[in-house]
């Protein structure tokens, strides 16, 4: 199942007050493993950038005055998400900012059935302590220690990490990987095969065996197939 793991910084808290994306970053994600693939781009707001805003991600509005504006890059984002599920921290505030953007230009907003909130996931497997993503990514040993501020590609790299250990999928391919080393080991060649806890039981009866026995007896004792017939055993008579 593909997934786009998301993050956007703005210039405040409301879209409704006039506030605007500045930045989107994308990680896509395939059966909870991320592929390599990712979209990030710079919007020009076309306003200020507040002081409290500058300070969480250090996005000067000189900065993003010479970045393309959203109309021009919402073609390609749309098609990078395509229909799969966002998976977003605290989705309500990121979708906001981006229906915004979509209905200035006119186009459909992305419905909220297409959302993964790990806002909320968060707050039923840890419920009763903070769940920002500095905390997940301290509660799962994730090393954060380059977000020194605000980015969108790099939280969302960061929640890449977060959300596979929040559904427990990191656990899952753990034991595939130890599943599967283990039949690498346990394999004669370097194809991996699964080993039959039980092997099967053989097919030919003892009349059968008997009897090619007696075939090969008649092709004399330089046939190969004397090879492959088992040594006698050897009686001790002192025994």
């Amino acid at each position: 199942m593909r997934e786009i793991v998301l993050d956007t910084e703005t210039t405040g808290l409301d879209p409704l007050r006039g506030d605007r994306l500045v930045e989107i970053g994308c990680v896509e994600m395939f059966n909870r493993m991320p592929t390599g693939q990712t979209y990030h781009v710079y919007i020009n707001p076309e306003r200020d950038m507040p002081a409290e805003a500058f300070a969480v991600h250090g996005l000067s509005a000189e900065f993003l005055s010479t970045k393309p504006v959203f109309h021009e890059v919402a073609d390609a984002f749309l098609e990078f998400i395509g229909d799969a599920p966002l998976v977003i921290h605290n989705a309500s505030f990121d979708i906001s900012f981006i229906n915004a953007e979509l209905d200035r230009i006119k186009r459909a907003a992305i419905p909220r059935e297409q959302l993964v909130d790990t806002l909320l996931l968060a707050r039923r497997k840890h419920p009763g302590v903070s769940n920002r993503l500095d905390d997940l990514c301290s509660r799962y040993a994730i090393d954060n220690s380059r977000r020194t501020k605000h980015g969108a590609l790099l939280d969302a790299e960061l929640l890449a990490e977060v959300y596979v250990d929040l559904v427990g999928a990191r656990q899952s391919q753990l034991l595939l990987a130890s599943e599967a080393e283990e039949i690498r080991i346990n394999a004669a060649g370097d194809t991996p095969r699964r080993q039959r806890p039980t092997p099967l039981a053989p097919r030919i009866s003892d009349a059968e065996r008997e009897a090619h026995r007696a075939f090969i007896a008649t092709l004399g004792d330089k046939a190969i197939w004397n090879e492959f017939l088992p040594a006698p055993v050897t009686v001790n008579p002192a025994g």
